[in-house]
């Protein structure tokens, strides 16, 4: 991770004064703010919990935005394995400086661009859903998702940074799936950050439910809607990227042979200053590079106001908010009986749940 003292070192090696991609000449890094940045989002179609496929998947698709000039490149929230309930995301739990890292180092450096993206890293005896934003010298910035969602909390915890990140060319805001959705997330933002760029794991409804429940198209308006609406609220741009295509999972530790089949979302786009998409690709579409240029405000100027409610959509179905809870603590002894012990281990202990005990 990069330091204080490597950052100061990197400034005084004469990175910050314009060899960043899309940087501009200054005395500062505070005056290092690019006037126009080439922005790619990067949707990938994943083998859940198969790190090595995902990484050769990923290397792929940043070669081909690093072809069409990409100097800013996301990558999807837990790019090396995506997201589902299933013993397997214990084997892709990784160091936070092992092989995902290194390849954001090595395409970095090798492309001489911006590259982000998070995975499920180990740090400190601990599991985190863990973004690193890796730039052309080496050097890695982190920020650690705030509170972990769903199936998520039986393999991570939450991090407590504030997901502002300093960087050469002004501050970049790191928001992963439902921070985009959070009002914390943005007013601890707000102000704050030049640009933000992130990712998600949004799936759907099980491939069993109702077809027709309305739920599934107001969970895919939440998606679609995000990094637009968090580009408004903060008046800076978003880059997103994201996961698309079917994954096969479980339901949940205490029914833990019924079937969750369904669907990543998709929705990888690139998002202006005023709201505006530039650039966005479909679930149909499949994996792939959206790109659009961005030019970054010299000073941010919201077109909408930060919700003073715990959820940023008008229309957050409550099944999602009670799930949202219910896993903090479903998913928490998971992780305490389980998780924890495989990291001493490497054994996947038999899960119990909480009331039998």
């Amino acid at each position: 991770m990069i330091t204080r003292r490597r950052f100061n070192q990197w400034l005084a090696a004469g990175l910050a004064a314009g060899t960043l991609p899309g940087s501009v000449a200054g005395n500062s890094a505070t005056t290092q703010r690019p006037r126009t940045l080439r922005a790619a989002a990067i949707q990938m179609t994943p083998r859940l919990g198969d790190v090595a496929a995902n990484l050769e998947q990923a290397e792929q698709l940043i070669r081909q935005a690093q072809k069409q000039g990409a100097e800013w490149i996301a990558l999807p929230e837990m790019f090396t394995s995506a997201a589902a309930f299933h013993p397997d995301m214990l084997s892709a739990i990784r160091p936070v400086d092992g092989e995902p890292a290194q390849l954001l180092q090595r395409l970095s450096r090798q492309g001489n661009c911006v590259i982000g993206g998070s995975f499920l890293a180990r740090r400190n005896g601990d599991v985190y859903n863990s973004f690193l934003l890796a730039f052309p010298d080496g050097s890695l910035l982190r920020h650690d998702k705030d509170y972990p969602s769903l199936w998520e909390n039986c393999i991570c915890v939450g991090g407590d940074d504030d997901g502002v990140l300093a960087t050469p060319s002004g501050n970049v805001g790191a928001a992963l799936c439902w921070e985009l959705i959070r009002s914390g997330t943005a007013r601890r933002m707000l102000g704050k950050v030049d640009l933000v760029i992130g990712g998600s794991c949004w799936w759907t409804l099980p491939d069993d439910a109702d077809a027709d429940s309305p739920l599934r198209e107001i969970n895919l308006q939440m998606l679609q809607q995000a990094p637009a609406r968090f580009a408004g609220m903060l008046g800076v741009p978003v880059i997103h990227g994201s996961h698309a295509g079917p994954f096969q999972g479980f339901f949940s530790p205490d029914l833990p042979e019924v079937p969750y089949d369904s669907v990543y979302l998709g929705e990888a786009m690139v998002v202006d200053a005023d709201g505006e998409v530039l650039a966005r690709r479909s679930v149909r579409e499949g994996a792939g590079v959206v790109l659009a240029e961005v030019s970054l405000p010299q000073e941010a100027s919201p077109s909408r106001p930060i919700p003073q409610r715990f959820w940023t959509p008008e229309a957050m179905p409550d099944p999602w908010k009670d799930s949202w809870k219910r896993w903090l603590d479903t998913g928490s002894h998971y992780y305490r009986t389980v998780t924890k012990p495989y990291l001493e281990t490497g054994e996947i202990n038999e899960y119990v749940p909480e009331y039998l005990l």
